[in-house]
């Protein structure tokens, strides 16, 4: 019988897997509990000049004389993808040995640019899958301390992501989506407690693969599964087609935890707890970016919980130092702050400088503390994703909100969407929002639906409310049903093979809105309501 088999079927070595983990989750959760944050912080950041002192990034920034984080945003700006990719990577693409970081980088990371489509290639040290490892490990660990009893490793961790075929380039390195990197990366050791094996996880055509995934998994012991909540709801839809039962739970009895990232959740949790049909199971939200991973639930508070101790080291700029119209920072020398010294309640864009070689680079989110020690968050969007076409100023938290109130309200289930403007034809005629809705449950009213959206919008924001008052300077929020599987052929049309890519939900130019509308009609999967 072979290795992995013996381990997958030996009941004494699975129990001695979940022992360990349930000592390492009570020691990991103890130190986090009792880590001086700011101290780690400070170490993080200095060990992580002090390696990539030799390299060109560290030597046009005299690393070697940095000695404290006022030292450190003294000499290193912050900079964007594009930045660090014309100064740094491009010419030496993909040798970056020495450039921003020493030594060979393994992996790239495939990331799509949302709002403007291009893709980032940002590199993966060796050091950064260690850090991506620790904070998965971590994930799990706040989890088991809070539910000793869950036993994970009697069965097997489901992981959905993204195809594993990654050819490797002339220096060695292989690009490819995160979730394909880290599922190549899982160790032996743990490979016989996963799903799927490499040569399932290899399969680029994702309908084909989600299929044979469901048939393969309908029998397993599932107690984990992870994944990005829309394609996981491609899976769970496969998987009553492939066994005939109604529930998730009915499949897998053993399933206990559904670890979800890459978008908000709530929009998706009472669709979920629908099609998984227990209570037994718990649902962690982990906010990992190809950059870093940045937080993981801490179900003691349900909130997002900086990881503080993996080779990251984290600032924060208030948004009121970025311009409303274009999401980019109005000056060269924002306001930084760090872990120390962030204020509750304050929407920050995210800043990150890594042990791959990232340093003060912006990544595009944007997050609210809710708490200072331990340092809790709460995800609520983009830089660039905002709506402020007529001045209105709405961020994605708000439209997530809103959209989920009014389905709740109307009894419908959203399965995704996308938002941006539609500019006035005439000079008398204001403009309005434009939403493409794609449903799993249609609601019991469409114009109650929209009404719903607009009014939970004028509760939430002054200057939309300001906007619509009276219809004088914008309409309300027209919607547009996306037939099922529209997106998802939008998306594979237009390069975004899932479930890497997401779709993206705002687009305050109003061209990308416009220009799915078109194609989504053109192929017969949009119906104006």
């Amino acid at each position: 019988m072979p290795f992995a088999d013996l381990l997958t079927g030996n009941r004494l070595v699975r129990n001695a897997a979940d022992a360990m983990l349930a000592r390492f989750s009570r020691g990991r959760t103890r130190f986090l509990d009792q880590l001086d944050v700011a101290a780690m912080q400070l170490k993080t950041l200095l060990g992580l000049t002090h390696t990539a002192r030799t390299t060109r990034f560290g030597k046009d920034h005299s690393f070697a004389t940095i000695r404290s984080i006022e030292d450190y945003q003294v000499r290193v700006p912050v900079r964007d993808y594009e930045a660090f990719w014309k100064e740094y990577w491009q010419p030496s693409y993909p040798n970056l040995d020495g450039i921003t970081w020493p030594g060979n980088v393994p992996y790239f990371a495939l990331s799509s640019g949302t709002t403007s489509g291009s893709t980032k290639y940002i590199p993966i040290s060796r050091e950064m899958l260690k850090s991506n490892r620790k904070a998965a490990f971590t994930t799990l660990a706040f989890h088991r301390s809070l539910y000793p009893d869950a036993s994970l490793f009697n069965g097997r961790v489901f992981f959905l992501g993204g195809n594993t075929e990654m050819p490797p380039g002339p220096d060695g390195s292989r690009p490819g989506d995160l979730s394909a990197i880290a599922a190549v990366e899982v160790s032996s050791f743990l490979r016989p407690y996963t799903f799927p094996p490499l040569e399932l996880s290899g399969i680029a055509e994702w309908d084909k693969k989600v299929q044979i995934l469901a048939e393969q998994s309908a029998s397993l012991p599932i107690t984990v599964l992870s994944g990005v909540p829309a394609w996981m709801l491609v899976l769970f839809d496969r998987l009553k087609k492939v066994t005939g039962k109604s529930t998730i739970s009915e499949i897998w009895p053993t399933l206990r935890v559904l670890v979800h990232g890459g978008t908000k959740f709530d929009p998706y949790r009472e669709i979920f707890r629908k099609e998984i049909g227990s209570d037994q199971v718990r649902f962690l939200e982990v906010y990992p970016c190809s950059e870093g991973f940045v937080a993981t639930e801490d179900p003691r508070y349900d909130l997002l919980r900086i990881v503080p101790d993996h080779g990251i080291f984290f600032e924060f700029i208030p948004m009121e130092e970025f311009s409303a119209e274009h999401g980019k920072l109005k000056n060269d020398h924002p306001v930084r702050h760090t872990l120390a010294n962030v204020e509750i309640g304050v929407q920050y864009a995210v800043v990150l400088s890594t042990c791959a070689g990232l340093w003060s680079y912006l990544v595009g989110d944007t997050i609210a503390f809710e708490k200072r020690d331990p340092p809790l968050i709460r995800f609520t969007g983009r830089t660039k994703y905002f709506l402020s076409a007529f001045g209105e100023h709405l961020i994605s938290e708000e439209i997530e909100k809103a959209i989920q109130e009014a389905a709740t309200a109307s009894g419908a289930e959203v399965l995704d969407h996308h938002v941006g403007p539609v500019f006035p034809s005439e000079p008398q005629k204001p403009g309005h929002h434009l939403y493409l809705v794609e449903f799993r449950k249609l609601p019991e009213q469409m114009a109650s639906f929209s009404t719903i959206i607009d009014e939970s919008l004028c509760r939430q924001n002054e200057d939309y409310r300001a906007h619509r008052g009276g219809d004088l300077s914008m309409l309300a929020p027209q919607i547009h049903v996306v037939k099922s599987g529209g997106f998802n052929a939008w998306m594979i049309a237009h390069g975004k093979r899932p479930p890497q890519h997401k779709l993206p939900r705002m687009d305050n130019s109003g061209n990308l809105t416009a220009s799915m509308a078109r194609w989504l009609q053109e192929q017969g999967f949009l119906e104006e309501k």
